[in-house]
């Protein structure tokens, strides 16, 4: 029995080694990209941008938290739980049709998009709700999580079903291992990577892989913000001494590329562009959506490598920005200059990937 186990143990993980990690996948992927390209005075351009805020909160674990003012305040577990709770249900906020959004004002504010799901959950707590709780939400039915996201207009939050089922599979995942995410996670020991191995082999919501040109990629986009979210959080107690967090990348989702092709990082090719323009939807896993996600990654990482350079070369310092407070940066900064880029359209994909 122990040598069927031992076998099995053996194929799963040379199965696993068959999917390229993030990094690679997006280096993989812009290598023979066909619609998308990395402009490299564009990547020079950001990297520079970058170091004239190098020492600002906006590029560092703890600007995570004044990025999101609904996060719960770091001292217990339930905030914990609430950062796997809201990274579980980060996927699709776009509205089938422009002008119809789902709304949640909360506390006089009125939130959209990421937003309206982090003020749903706080809204959910203060009203008594244990939807932190595992116990809860392994159990929660669709209805009473319909109420939960129930919106100030009539437009509901998208993919209801879906968010059901990946929130449900996600708290029995929990109360098999210690009943709460940090003793979850704990399992990957403080290792970032491992953290993110951890979070794909046990939840399969998180598996966010697909095939490029016969090779198996991943980005694992909510695994890995669900990762950094930690980490800020973490640091926020002061506890946020995790390793190896550079092997992270940006989190490829539809906000951040709108952002580096208005920057000029990323280019798409007219037919790409008048497609998206077109409001065409893709599928997931579709080449286009696979290029622009792939290119995403691999910007970063150059943005990234220019930015160590520059820190080097003109402060003689070793530079320790990581992907991950990159993207911290740019996903703010896309919301932040939303009306100088409306005229950049976001690619459309319904997925629990992102």
């Amino acid at each position: 029995m122990l040598l069927v186990y031992f076998q099995v143990y053996l194929c799963s993980r040379a199965f696993m080694e068959l999917v390229l990690p993030p990094r690679e996948s997006g280096q993989f992927v812009a290598e023979r990209s066909r619609d998308v390209f990395v402009d490299d005075e564009g990547v020079q351009r950001v990297a520079e941008m970058l170091y004239a805020v190098r020492h600002s909160d906006s590029l560092t674990a703890s600007g995570w938290k004044k990025a999101n003012p609904l996060a719960p305040e770091p001292t217990s577990d339930q905030a914990l739980n609430w950062v796997f709770v809201v990274n579980t249900l980060n996927f699709s906020f776009w509205p089938g049709k422009k002008g119809e959004e789902c709304k949640v004002t909360y506390k006089g504010t009125t939130y959209t998009g990421y937003m309206t799901l982090c003020a749903a959950i706080t809204r959910a707590m203060e009203e008594g709700l244990a939807i932190t709780d595992p116990k809860y939400f392994s159990q929660i039915t669709v209805e009473e999580l319909g109420h939960i996201f129930r919106s100030d207009n009539e437009t509901p939050m998208p993919m209801l079903q879906e968010r059901h089922q990946v929130l449900t599979e996600g708290g029995r995942v929990l109360l098999e291992h210690g009943g709460s995410f940090r003793s979850f996670i704990s399992q990957a020991g403080n290792n970032a990577q491992k953290m993110v191995e951890l979070i794909v082999e046990k939840i399969p919501s998180y598996r966010d892989e697909a095939t490029y040109e016969g090779q198996r990629i991943s980005f694992y986009k909510r695994a890995q913000i669900l990762v950094a979210d930690f980490w800020g959080m973490m640091e926020a107690r002061g506890e946020g001494d995790i390793l190896n967090m550079d092997w992270l990348t940006m989190f490829a989702d539809y906000r951040v590329p709108q952002a580096l092709v208005y920057l000029k990082v990323l280019c798409y090719s007219d037919v790409l562009m008048q497609s998206l323009k077109d409001g065409e939807v893709l599928s997931s896993g579709d080449r286009r959506e696979v290029e622009i996600r792939g290119c995403s990654v691999w910007s970063v990482e150059l943005i990234k490598s220019r930015l160590c350079k520059l820190v080097q070369e003109r402060d003689g310092q070793t530079c320790n920005i990581n992907s991950a407070v990159i993207d911290f940066y740019l996903w703010p900064y896309a919301k932040q200059h939303h009306k100088e880029m409306a005229h950049i359209p976001i690619h459309h994909t319904r997925s629990v990937y992102y």
